[in-house]
């Protein structure tokens, strides 16, 4: 998918977001028209109001184009709301319920596939990023992956009766921060970064 004219569109999006703005509603630090982003266990300044991202990422995988979007996208959202602790799913978002699908074959399948057969791996490797155990499922797990956007992973291992199955979950204020689609490209990088370090982690160990 080519997502240029989706970066131009959020790139002019923030750039009409003023700093202080910024300051005010992002939860991040902003720091002489420097704001410092944590993302997922990376850490980059992002420049107003150029929206240059220092470092800048010199390999597609390091922070993919769609990711920057969503970066973007947050950075620009002037929401005052705050999270209210209610975990809803992805069809419980606005018009979320005709994407189910798709969100659950980019995100929560592949989360199943890769920490099935041993949920309390999900905790493991969520923690160098931040995740907090949530008492959930057989294990469950909250990464902020942005100030006021927690996403929840939650996997139940299989049983005699049952395979592995698993569900991610938002936060009820989720709406006011980022389109419905957003959160379907969010929990699938969330999901796809998590299994990149896994993958590391089994390589260091043989």
């Amino acid at each position: 998918m080519n997502y240029s004219a989706a970066y131009e569109t959020s790139l002019a999006c923030f750039q009409q977001t003023s700093i202080e703005e910024i300051a005010q509603f992002s939860g991040y630090p902003v720091l002489d028209h420097q704001i410092q982003v944590n993302f997922l266990g990376q850490q980059f300044t992002v420049e107003h109001p150029s929206g240059r991202f220092e470092p800048e990422p010199q390999l597609e995988g390091e922070l993919p184009i769609f990711a920057r979007i969503l970066i973007l996208h947050y950075l620009a959202n002037k929401s005052p709301a705050s999270e209210n602790g209610k975990f809803i799913s992805y069809k419980e978002l606005p018009g979320g319920g005709i994407y189910i699908q798709p969100f659950t074959n980019r995100a929560i399948r592949p989360m199943i596939q890769f920490f099935g057969e041993r949920p309390e791996r999900l905790i493991d490797v969520a923690k160098p990023m931040g995740g907090l155990p949530a008492k959930l499922g057989d294990a469950g797990v909250t990464l902020k992956v942005f100030p006021k956007v927690p996403v929840t992973l939650v996997l139940w291992g299989a049983d005699e009766e049952f395979s592995a199955s698993g569900n991610i979950l938002f936060d009820g204020s989720a709406p006011e921060f980022l389109p419905t689609e957003d959160y379907a490209v969010l929990a699938s990088f969330v999901v796809m970064t998590l299994k990149k370090y896994g993958e590391q982690i089994n390589s260091a160990d043989r």
